[in-house]
């Protein structure tokens, strides 16, 4: 009999990093835009996130790929999976 995963898959977003005071923490915003309904109009929002980053090795500017986790403290539920380009400077 073949075993099934019923396990979920991880959602994956790409941001920036904005902000790294915190230990181990990285604030990365991802922006995202659509289709306004009515107008039709391009409309470019952005959310915020905080993600762990467990070897401190992101910094402001760097583009990252986060990937949702179990919650790690109030606000984390996500982790930088994987530096895509360091910020210049």
């Amino acid at each position: 009999m073949e075993k099934t995963n019923n396990r979920a898959e991880r959602k994956v977003l790409n941001g920036v990093v904005v902000s790294d005071k915190m230990n181990k923490t990285r604030t990365v915003e991802v922006s995202t835009t659509k289709k306004h309904s009515f107008y039709g109009k391009i409309v470019t929002t952005s959310k915020c996130y905080h993600a762990h980053d467990e070897g401190n090795e992101s910094k402001i500017g760097d583009s990252v790929e986060i990937t949702s986790t179990r919650p790690l403290s109030k606000l984390k539920r996500w982790r930088v999976s994987k530096i895509t380009e360091k910020a210049l400077g």
